[in-house]
């Protein structure tokens, strides 16, 4: 990574994955450049599910790969977990109290994760979420809070998210000159789209996402998942 060119970071479902065709004709396209690509991973899915997903899909081992909604980070061969970054997320984290309050919302149902660095809930509507959102607020709880796809919601710590996660890691590695792209589907994709670097939308995004603002640094491809990654790389890097 230190010495990185260029760079794709990007959501794993419905983005890099999701139209096999698609990815298998990204994937050609970066081995026949002259350039290495280094690949970073921003997912929702857990260590274990995004590592399934890597399996399954028989996908390149990333240089780096972030879960959880950015509040966990696995770097190098081993993809072992940074721990400079989870002290960082760990510092003001309250799940307990996050999840003894989300217990009195009827619209909520909390959801069946292996992890405690996340909270994460399934909400009946975004009336809800507003709600509990002005209850956490209301009980100094330090959060970040994340309604995406009309239903799935996470409270993460406040420090975290797929864009502090991928910002943390380009300070890191001082990779700010990096030819570089970002991709994303929904509306958890949000944060790191609009961190001012080269950007895709990809053609199947989620409402939530299709309706942000314009921005010349985000492409809003017309190809699918992987087809419209490769779509904005000849856009924002024709060489």
């Amino acid at each position: 990574m230190n010495e990185a060119t260029h760079l794709l970071a990007t959501d794993l479902d419905g983005t890099l994955v999701g139209d096999r065709k698609g990815l298998d004709r990204l994937l050609g396209f970066y081995e026949s450049q002259e350039y290495d690509v280094s690949l970073i991973y921003i997912t929702g899915r857990h260590h274990q599910s995004a590592m399934s997903l890597i399996e399954q899909e028989n996908l390149p081992i990333p240089e780096v790969l972030i879960t959880d909604v950015g509040t966990e980070i696995h770097l190098g061969p081993a993809l072992e977990k940074d721990s400079a970054w989870e002290h960082r997320m760990l510092k003001h984290w309250q799940p307990e109290a996050i999840d003894k309050l989300a217990a009195s919302f009827k619209g909520l149902k909390k959801q069946d994760l292996p992890v405690s660095n996340r909270c994460s809930f399934y909400a009946e509507d975004s009336d809800t979420v507003l709600a509990f959102e002005q209850r956490l607020a209301s009980a100094g709880i330090p959060h970040k809070l994340i309604f995406s796809g009309g239903r799935d919601l996470d409270i993460l710590p406040a420090e975290s998210g797929k864009g502090a996660a991928l910002q943390y890691i380009l300070d890191k590695f001082n990779a700010h000159e990096a030819k570089m792209l970002v991709a994303g589907d929904s509306g958890n994709d949000k944060e790191m789209l609009t961190l001012g670097f080269p950007s895709v939308i990809v053609g199947n995004a989620q409402p939530e996402l299709l309706q942000s603002p314009e921005s010349p640094m985000i492409f809003r491809a017309s190809k699918v998942c992987a087809g419209g990654i490769q779509e904005a790389w000849n856009y924002f890097h024709p060489e």
